[in-house]
């Protein structure tokens, strides 16, 4: 392989100074048209590349957002990285992605490694196991050394940062509202979320709804657990009772388990069993019947995590931003898995 040459080398070659081959390659007004075209040829043939890290980190900017998600599989964050792609792009950034995969000390690792330099600030939704220990040390850590960070989905009000999220509680609460609006008296929650603080809203939202219109709160009818065997085998259970005839699934994997065996139990949707997922994945459109859902506006989350990053990384040295927490509407998408008003 032909080796790569340095800016040394070039000025050597060439007969003049470091410094005129770097103004020259940065396109410097400084250098004559003349000059700067002999160089840039010049280095072309001698496969110059930047070192990009050391230009970071010379300049104390590198144009680069560090985007950490929990996991890859859930389509929410596949959405949500298309509006902080979309931002990024318009506004010259470039981006850097990384998944936690629900690990704490995965997610310490990333940041630490990004921090150095590769990139500017971050947005992130939490890991699981950080929510859960409610250890946040790093990300006050990243913070305290310049950092930025725009946190979205899963949040904590003990980190000092910018956010972006979804009405989690009143959105569940109208979910479940509809449910009951439509003739359903036996509405089961289902959820394999509830240690995330976007779980435990969700709950609550259905608890008050159940509240509002003095309906019991019947334990037998609230399904938590992991996505597993034994949790499948607890919605098979509850639909072969008869017991129920209206689900809210507050996360993906139990709305697609609830509408896949009520269907093998023989229940007629929206007849007989009406669901509500907390998902807009392009599934849920596809699937038979096709699946009322809460919509996230997924993309929309994106476009204001990076929009507020990119605003406070542009900020001047003596401008002070209080920091902000946006929420973002949700809608409920009726489709064929529930009774129509």
């Amino acid at each position: 392989m032909k080796a790569k040459a340095t800016l040394k080398q070039i000025a050597k070659e060439l007969g003049v100074s470091v410094s005129t081959v770097s103004k020259a390659l940065s396109d410097s007004q400084e250098i004559s048209q003349a000059t700067k075209d002999k160089i840039k040829e010049f280095a072309a043939l001698k496969n110059y590349k930047p070192n990009l890290m050391a230009k970071n980190l010379k300049y104390q900017k590198s144009n680069t957002i560090g985007v950490i998600i929990p996991n890859i599989l859930n389509s929410f964050f596949a959405k949500v990285f298309s509006g902080i792609e979309e931002v990024a792009r318009k506004r010259g950034y470039n981006i850097v992605t990384a998944i936690s995969n629900e690990s704490l000390e995965r997610e310490k690792q990333l940041m630490e490694m990004l921090n150095n330099g590769a990139v500017d600030g971050f947005i992130l939704s939490m890991a699981e196991e950080t929510q859960t220990t409610k250890n946040f040390q790093h990300y006050n850590s990243i913070i305290k050394s310049g950092t930025p960070i725009v946190m979205f989905d899963r949040i904590t009000d003990l980190v000092k940062s910018d956010k972006v999220i979804v009405d989690d509680l009143d959105s569940a609460f109208d979910a479940t509202q509809h449910l009951i609006k439509i003739g359903c008296k036996k509405i089961a929650l289902l959820s394999t979320i509830d240690n995330l603080s976007v779980g435990k809203l969700r709950f609550e939202g259905y608890r008050k709804a159940l509240d509002l219109n003095q309906v019991a709160l019947e334990n037998s009818l609230i399904l938590i657990g992991d996505e597993d065997e034994n949790f499948d085998e607890r919605i098979k259970t509850l639909l072969q009772s008869k017991d129920v005839d209206g689900i809210f699934a507050v996360d993906e994997y139990s709305a697609t388990k609830a509408m896949k065996l009520a269907l093998q139990n023989g229940y007629q949707i929206p007849d007989e069993l009406n669901i509500i997922g907390f998902a807009d994945g392009t599934w849920s459109r596809r699937l038979t019947p096709s699946l009322s859902t809460v919509s996230q506006h997924a993309p929309e989350i994106g476009e204001k995590s990076a929009t507020l990053l990119i605003d406070r990384l542009n900020a001047k040295e003596d401008e002070t931003f209080d920091y902000k927490t946006i929420v973002i509407k949700t809608e409920l998408r009726q489709r064929d898995s529930t009774r129509k008003l």
